[in-house]
């Protein structure tokens, strides 16, 4: 009975021991869009803040198996676009709430056991939801995707189906982390999502007839489909078939900022500990 008292003492110590492996992680830093609505890979004039929450767990000493959630607001504005001519015409605009669940794998350049900074990388697969929304000349809030602007799920263009509001991503990146101490690191991290979607702004493809589109969707579809008449320059509403936005390049977002990870215990080793073999009685 001792022998077996002992045995079940090691082996919760041992899984004790094997927590050490795990972390919680905080992410807290800036989210970013490129599309249509913003050609630069990151532009501070747009960008918005984003949170996360996140586990990881140590499977070596340089590979680390991370899940988390992350939160984040993103934005575009012709008005703001530099890297396109004339677009400020088309004067579009777009801003949307980002939730994403990530689980991915992170390795260490360096061995943190007998280190204190190492350069890391990370790959995996996350789901999001997005729900991309404009604001009137008026000040309302008005969400995009039920105006159908680019024709999406109407008759006249049975080529064009509508867009889903939560889809897959590849999120890959990397940064630096420091070890301040065996409980807690803190590192830089920037963090790109390859994305499968063209209308993460509500904008891709070409112009729709807009009779077609006031029939369908009223007079609201056409006048957010394109806001050049609100603006000293523009133009009324371009003819069927115009260019709207460039249906080649898919859309991005980005995560970058600070995460914090504190390990639940100090021991760096994890090693287990193990139950001695039973003892032979002497008689």
């Amino acid at each position: 009975m001792k022998q077996i008292s002992f045995c079940l003492t090691l082996s919760l110590l041992s899984f004790a021991v094997s927590a050490q492996k795990f972390h919680a992680d905080l992410f807290a830093g800036i989210a970013n869009y490129q599309g249509d609505l913003q050609g630069k890979r990151i532009d501070f004039s747009q960008s918005k803040p984003a949170i996360g929450l996140g586990a990881s767990y140590e499977l070596s000493n340089k590979f680390i198996l991370r899940a988390g959630f992350t939160y984040g607001k993103i934005e575009g504005n012709d008005k703001k676009n530099t890297t396109a001519k004339d677009i400020e015409f088309r004067n579009l605009s777009f801003r949307s709430s980002i939730t994403e669940l990530q689980l991915g794998l992170e390795y260490n350049l360096l061995d943190l056991t007998y280190r204190d900074l190492s350069p890391y990388a990370f790959a995996g697969v996350a789901v999001y939801h997005f729900n991309p929304y404009t604001t009137t000349a008026a000040g309302n809030k008005v969400f995009l995707k039920p105006l159908s602007t680019e024709g999406q799920g109407l008759s006249q263009y049975p080529d064009r189906k509508p867009y889903n509001l939560t889809q897959f991503a590849i999120p890959f990146g990397g940064g630096i982390k420091y070890m301040i101490s065996d409980n807690l690191q803190v590192g830089l991290e920037l963090g790109l999502r390859k994305l499968f979607t063209d209308h993460l702004d509500d904008v891709s493809m070409s112009y729709v007839d807009s009779a077609t589109l006031f029939n369908a969707r009223g007079a609201q579809a056409v006048d957010l489909a394109y806001r050049g008449d609100e603006v000293a320059g523009g133009s009324l509403y371009p003819g069927e078939g115009a260019q709207r936005g460039n249906p080649k390049y898919k859309d991005w977002y980005y995560f970058s900022g600070i995460r914090i990870s504190y390990r639940l215990n100090s021991n760096r080793s994890g090693k287990g500990l193990a139950c001695p073999a039973k003892a032979h009685t002497v008689y």
